[in-house]
């Protein structure tokens, strides 16, 4: 337990030097306007625009792809895309002022927003419910069956993480952070959790789409938990997109774009889902160097639902997740972590209805 402390201790001094260091740089002659001025016409801005290369990120993925997003942000923008494995690393590249905006799940939101004290970040849309699963090996029954299994999740503290440790406690089993307990939690990048998986050197792994059903597929794996059955109506929010307080402050105009792409990218794959799973396709080939088989495609779309709403409530419970495996402080408070108003003006101006935190 004292090194548990120690480990959660030096990672919140070391997050917050990081948000301190973000700050000092945003004085730099790049950010020389005046807090929450709006870009004169002419002026040139980088975003930096973080997400992953999972079909959970579709919005991202296909707003990219199409050129939605450019054509929104302008030609007064550059948009400067950078591709993360996991939520905790995009946190670590926002507190280090690499980049400006991410799509990411619910709880690295959480750890950003708690370990800057309610200053660093803002989710400011929703992007995607549904998509993640825990697949084990077919000879795994029930939660018992994996007591002294090892099990992955594509990052500690993670989303998936989160939710595997969460529902194992509810099934009577023990996990730590160190990968010890009656399962053994062994955080993987998804690429390497797949060949582990096919393997044999784990037993299953709680990931998200594509990564789930490529296990299926290609691992000859069971879904043991679809986790749209542990949630109200089977919504959960899987992704949304976040934003460095500072960037939204000094350049809310672009933010405003940033979420009129968003809204538009995800009104094209609800409309046009062929063509957008072929979209996301392209820039995941772009991406990675490999496009998925169409079958995987096709298996892991439905799985998903596309949305501008955060689902507040389900990154309410994730947060009581993340404190009930020892993942995130009790006493954290999630009062300001939302700021939808760009994204209420957006859906407005587009005659939908407003989303609510």
């Amino acid at each position: 337990m004292k090194m548990q402390h120690r480990m959660r201790t030096g990672l919140v001094a070391g997050l917050l030097a990081a948000v301190t260091l973000a700050g000092c740089s945003s004085g730099s002659s790049q950010r020389s306007k005046e807090a929450g001025s709006v870009a004169e016409p002419g002026e040139k801005v980088t975003l930096r625009l973080g997400y992953f290369t999972n079909i959970t990120h579709a919005p991202a993925l296909v707003g990219l792809e199409k050129g939605i997003f450019a054509d929104k942000l302008g030609p007064d923008v550059t948009l400067a895309p950078s591709v993360f494995n996991a939520g905790p690393a995009a946190v670590e590249a926002i507190f280090s002022g690499a980049i400006d905006a991410t799509y990411v799940g619910p709880n690295p939101a959480i750890n950003a927003f708690a370990k800057s004290n309610g200053q660093a970040v803002r989710i400011i849309s929703g992007a995607t419910s549904g998509g993640a699963f825990l697949v084990v090996n077919p000879s795994i029954n029930s939660a018992a069956d994996l007591k002294g299994k090892k099990v992955a999740t594509p990052q500690l503290g993670n989303t998936q993480d989160v939710a595997l440790r969460s529902w194992l406690k509810g099934q009577g089993l023990i996990t730590d952070t160190q990968g010890g307990g009656d399962v053994s939690v062994v955080p993987q990048d998804n690429a390497q959790a797949l060949e582990a998986f096919k393997s044999g050197a784990i037993a299953g792994a709680w990931e998200p789409e594509p990564w789930a059903t490529r296990m299926v597929q290609e691992g000859k794996g069971k879904v043991l938990v679809d986790e749209r059955t542990l949630w109200p109506g089977g919504q959960f929010v899987t992704t949304q997109l976040m934003v460095r307080s500072a960037f939204l402050k000094e350049h809310p105009d672009v933010v405003q774009h940033l979420l009129e792409g968003e809204v538009a990218a995800t009104d094209f794959i609800n409309a046009n889902p062929a063509e957008a799973k072929t979209l996301a396709n392209q820039a995941l080939q772009k991406a990675t160097g490999k496009a998925l088989p169409q079958a995987v495609l096709d298996a892991a779309w439905p799985h998903m639902t596309f949305t501008n709403d955060p689902i507040a409530s389900s990154l309410r419970k994730g947060a009581d997740n993340a404190k009930a495996v020892g993942l995130l402080d009790a006493g954290t408070k999630l009062e300001g972590i939302y700021n939808l108003t760009l994204l209420n003006k957006v859906l407005k101006a587009a005659g939908k209805p407003e989303v609510h935190s």
